[in-house]
């Protein structure tokens, strides 16, 4: 495996079990869902994700680099052991210079980049930037459920996370809905909603400590 370039604290990108590299920008999140990997580990696919300090863009780029120093990749994907819409104007910026090269973009969000970010069109400025795709954390059918389950900062969150997915299928980002199979979840009502914006929708396996991860984030 190719080390990122020299720096302290975790790993800014690493690969996946398809091959895309993903982008570890931050450890802040908005959300403390009860099914977080965060909760249990320090990393994922054997890759240490704690950082001792935020990259900047340039530390994101080298780092892109040094991971295609191993080889082509899919996609390249914005997914940590944070949200990284909290550093939005790093997303873009890293979104940019990928769509410059031709390179595949997605971002995996718990789709409270408007509430983070209130004073910017976030959809927009992704789909401007030349983001290809989104997967937005849903996890819950009604609001009461996604409260509870991924226990979000803001109050009115699980309204900004329909809102946001909409905003990004009507910016013509191709837009999936996920959520995490919990007993608790209404998986079949979250399909149907994530119909209802027009986005495509997918499970994702719960993942605890006692099991190996076998599908991507």
């Amino acid at each position: 495996m190719i080390e990122n370039a020299p720096r302290s604290g975790g790993n800014i990108a690493y690969r996946g079990a398809s091959g895309a590299i993903y982008l570890n920008i931050t450890n802040r999140c908005s959300s403390d869902c009860v099914f977080c990997l965060r909760t249990w580990t320090d990393g994922i696919y054997g890759t240490d994700l704690r950082l001792a300090d935020e990259p900047a863009t340039e530390d994101i780029l080298a780092a892109i680099e040094y991971a295609y120093m191993e080889g082509p990749a899919p996609e390249v994907v914005f997914c940590g052991l944070g949200e990284p819409t909290m550093r939005l104007d790093v997303v873009l910026a890293v979104t940019e210079w990928l769509r410059l090269r031709r390179i595949r973009t997605r971002l995996n969000t718990n789709g409270h980049a408007a509430l983070l970010n209130p004073s910017v069109e976030v959809a927009a400025a992704l789909a401007e930037a030349g983001l290809c795709a989104v997967a937005v954390s849903l996890n819950a059918a009604d609001p009461l459920a996604y409260n509870a389950i991924c226990r979000p900062t803001f109050a009115k969150a699980y309204r900004a996370v329909l809102e946001f997915a909409g905003d990004c299928v009507a910016n013509s980002i191709e837009t999936t809905l996920t959520a995490v199979d919990l007993p608790e979840a209404d998986i079949p009502g979250c399909e149907v909603l994530a119909q209802r914006l027009g986005a495509a929708f997918r499970a994702r396996r719960l993942v605890t400590s006692a099991q190996q991860r076998e599908e991507e984030p």
